[in-house]
């Protein structure tokens, strides 16, 4: 599908911007279904200057339906012919569950949709937008690509690499260090900081830790924001002897809440059974470094679970795994206005990195003061070909 040569309007940019940020909405529970938005506009009424009147509004439900366009047609009803649809993916054109977007467009008589990107999923790919053409609606496709791509950047990377969008989050003293030499951790960071990283949690499918993480700290890895507790994400814990507690918090709220238990293939059958037994499931993968589960062999088995946004909070040899993998995407770290000292508790493990040459390095993508601390957010940079 071409992109539209013609330039967008300064009224198309502002409904496309509402769109994105509706598709912001669904992040963290929408998976395995991208996070979509969807504004219906009818042009003919309103005034000139404002584009229009917005006649209806949706984004992707928990779970991943129903999609942001069904949403957006029911609120408008009968309003919606000859409106103007703006959304951040290409309407589907196949039928899953429920129908295809397209031929909901089509029916309400949809006159123009205007689409931030093409869907990279192969039962789509441009599919859809064939279709609304075909049937006489006038397509645009392109505008704000790059802010739709970064809201779906879990799902893009799912449905053409086959693993999830990975985000490394660390909060740490000023040197790095993330516990003093004694194992107390709390607090390194500040309570603003700390409820930046529940936001996190409620904005990712699923969390991973360790499993020294867990016997450390005990934790229920939910997001405790208020009026946010529903959106927890699915908890994973890396555990290649299966000695996640029965009886810690964890396995307490599997029923509620999915426990992933991600071990190698000859961990106790026994110990598996037990903790099944209360609701966790265990998925056995391909062992790699010291015997731990591969991390891309990890990833590979959530993508298959639908996942499509990861977020690893700890402990440092989980973040060396991934990062020796090159399997991080962006990084998530907090640096608190205190100093530990090398003898206290490092927030990366030993990454073998003989030169600075070796060195991973990052782009800046932001950097805010979030009450005493600071949260800068980066993606891996490339290594040289």
């Amino acid at each position: 599908m071409v992109k539209t040569n013609n330039p967008f309007t300064k009224q198309d940019r502002r409904f496309m911007g509402l769109a994105i940020g509706l598709a912001r909405r669904g992040l963290g529970n929408t998976w395995p279904n991208p996070a979509v938005g969807c504004v219906l506009v009818r042009p003919d009424l309103g005034t000139a200057d404002n584009g229009g009147r917005i006649v209806g509004r949706g984004w992707t439900q928990p779970g991943g339906r129903p999609h942001a366009e069904t949403q957006a047609l029911g609120r408008a009803g009968d309003l919606a012919k000859g409106a103007t649809a703006y959304v951040t993916l290409e309407p589907c054109c196949h039928t899953g569950k429920t129908g295809p977007c397209t031929q909901a467009l089509i029916g309400a008589g949809v006159a123009r949709v205007v689409v931030a990107m093409e869907d990279p999923d192969p039962r789509v790919a441009g599919q859809g937008l064939t279709e609304l053409k075909e049937a006489g609606v006038g397509v645009d496709l392109g505008l704000d690509e790059d802010q739709a791509r970064e809201v779906n950047a879990g799902f893009i990377i799912r449905v053409t690499e086959g693993r999830p969008l990975v985000s490394l989050k660390a909060a740490s003293s000023l040197d790095g260090r993330i516990a003093a030499a004694g194992g107390d951790s709390k607090w390194v960071t500040s309570g603003a900081a700390r409820a930046r990283g529940h936001l996190m949690r409620a904005q990712s499918d699923a969390i991973l830790v360790g499993i020294g993480t867990v016997l450390a700290d005990d934790p229920e890895l939910t997001c405790r924001l208020p009026g946010m507790e529903d959106r927890s994400p699915a908890r994973v814990v890396l555990d290649s002897r299966l000695r996640t507690p029965s009886d810690g918090k964890l396995v307490a709220t599997a029923n509620d809440i999915p426990l992933w238990i991600v071990t190698v293939p000859d961990a106790s059958k026994e110990a598996a059974q037990a903790l099944e037994a209360k609701g966790a499931q265990v998925v056995r993968v391909t062992a790699g470094e010291g015997g731990r589960p591969e991390p891309a062999a990890v990833l590979a088995a959530l993508a298959d679970a639908g996942i499509t946004r990861l977020l690893i909070e700890g402990g440092g040899s989980v973040a060396a795994g991934f990062l020796k993998s090159g399997l991080i995407d962006r990084l998530a770290w907090f640096h608190a206005p205190v100093v530990v000292g090398a003898d206290g508790i490092p927030a990366v493990a030993p990454l073998s990195v003989a030169t600075m040459n070796d060195a991973l390095r990052f782009d800046r993508l932001s950097m805010e003061q979030i009450g005493d601390d600071i949260l800068e957010v980066l993606a891996i940079r490339a290594r040289p070909a």
